[in-house]
């Protein structure tokens, strides 16, 4: 699973060759996930969050989970669904 993002705002990471490719491609960067075929490096399943989300940090799977959900910091959502050890 590749994890996908948006640059940033701030220009941290301006100028990279991936500009360049993107802009060649007529093509815009996203931000999302895929799922790649390893043995044939085809992209099988993808995943594209198209607003609010621009960066993701990390990517995980979760053995056995069918309908993982993302839990925001700012609404009290994650006092329900996160439970200390």
């Amino acid at each position: 699973m590749i994890g996908l993002s948006r640059p940033r705002r701030n220009r941290t990471f301006e100028g990279l060759a991936l500009d360049e490719r993107l802009s060649a491609k007529d093509a815009v960067a996203r931000c999302g996930l895929q799922v790649v075929d390893i043995d044939t490096g085809n992209a099988v399943e993808w995943l594209r969050y198209e607003h609010t989300i621009e960066e993701l940090y990390d990517v995980a799977v979760i053995p056995g989970v069918r309908q993982a959900e993302a839990v925001g910091f700012r609404a009290d959502d994650i006092q329900r669904e996160i439970v200390p050890g």
